[in-house]
């Protein structure tokens, strides 16, 4: 609004802030397994806070235009890649096994509660600023992050550095390999992909179906939205309880089930009364729960059966192939929904979301127990 975009520039936002992903997650992945991760997740911060408060003062200099927002949100994306490979590599250095579970559902509710909070305070703060103005705000907050990174107080060890003269692209293979060797992490890569692919589409047709075919106004739709939030923050503590009283697999396989069939009832709601509200909320709301305790709980046994010197290129080529398949998914969602109707649209999207556990069930992973199983041989 500040810089008077139409809806073409604001489509190129989204795929800028995407595009580090596909572009540089993978040689990330390799970085992240010979640095300490707390030194890359500091950095990164340093570098969006940096970024974020440029803007601003860019703007305070009439100096702010679209090329250099879409410069500014690349490269924050390159940081924003650095930061989450790391952070979803850390756990493993910095508790004990035994603790990952525990550890992996702390560090997701946090990140929920946030969520919830954050766009409200963006909101409130925009509205008294402006939002290039707003922008500070950001770049403090990821100064308290990197802050806090550094203050904390266990000693990580790096993995062993092997093979030292072993070239980027075969380290990159390695990641790819291990993926491809050992059932249980292909499982994981598999049903992320088909998640991702469908989950994309299905939100792509979703956010059109709310305000065109329900015809809900903007302040509904966003109460329906916000009861994602919660869900999450829910979900994040039943992943640190259920699996270590009915076991991994049984957990995996049951909330992916609940969570994507929920998504099953949205086309056959009608009208913009308010039990339709209230619906469309208790179902983001299942949802969002159990999603997210398939998220903790596969990223928990994914930190388990992984070698210390390779999750970061696991959990690289992981992001890699799931968001890569998204932009796919999109696209194909908005073309679904022209051709057959919104309302069938989201139907074939949801169903194909159980494709999801139905990858699952077909793998070690359905047979988790209690424990967590054990790592190949690190090298």
């Amino acid at each position: 609004m500040t810089l008077d975009a139409g809806g073409t520039e604001l489509g190129l936002l989204r795929p800028l802030q995407q595009a580090p992903v596909l572009l540089f997650a993978l040689f990330v992945g390799v970085w992240v397994d010979r640095w300490r991760v707390r030194s890359m997740m500091a950095l990164s911060d340093l570098g969006r806070a940096v970024l974020l408060a440029a803007l601003p003062v860019a703007y305070l200099l009439d100096l702010l235009s679209l090329p250099l927002l879409f410069v500014a949100a690349f490269a924050v994306g390159v940081f924003t890649v650095c930061f989450d490979v790391a952070c979803q590599s850390a756990l493993p250095r910095l508790v004990d096994r035994g603790r990952l579970a525990q550890g992996n559902g702390m560090l997701e509710g946090s990140r929920s509660a946030s969520r919830i909070g954050g766009p409200a305070l963006g909101g409130g703060i925009v509205s008294l600023l402006s939002a290039p103005l707003a922008l500070f705000g950001s770049g403090v907050f990821f100064l308290l992050s990197a802050f806090s990174i550094r203050r904390i107080g266990r000693v990580e060890t790096p993995p062993p550095r092997s093979e030292e003269s072993a070239g980027m692209w075969r380290r990159i293979r390695e990641g790819f390999q291990l993926i491809i060797d050992e059932a249980p992490l292909r499982a994981v890569a598999v049903s992320s992909a088909a998640f991702q692919f469908f989950y994309a589409g299905l939100m792509t047709m979703y956010l059109l179906f709310l305000p065109r075919t329900l015809h809900l106004s903007g302040a509904e739709v966003g109460l329906v939205l916000a009861a994602l939030g919660p869900g999450a923050l829910v979900g994040s503590f039943l992943a640190a309880v259920l699996p270590r009283r009915f076991g991994y697999g049984v957990v995996l396989m049951s909330t992916a089930v609940i969570a994507d069939g929920a998504l099953l009832l949205v086309p056959f709601l009608r009208g913009s009364s308010a039990a339709t509200v209230v619906a469309l909320m208790a179902i983001n709301f299942v949802f969002a729960t159990f999603a997210q305790t398939v998220d903790v709980t596969v990223t928990t046994v994914r930190l388990a059966i992984t070698p210390a010197d390779i999750q970061g290129r696991v959990v690289a080529t992981i992001n890699f192939v799931g968001m890569g398949l998204s932009p796919v998914g999109a696209l194909l969602g908005g073309v679904l929904g022209g051709v057959v109707g919104l309302r069938t649209g989201l139907l074939v999207a949801a169903v194909g979301l159980l494709l999801s556990p139905l990858c699952m069930l077909l793998s070690p992973l359905a047979r988790v127990g209690k424990a967590l199983p054990e790592p190949r041989a690190e090298g």
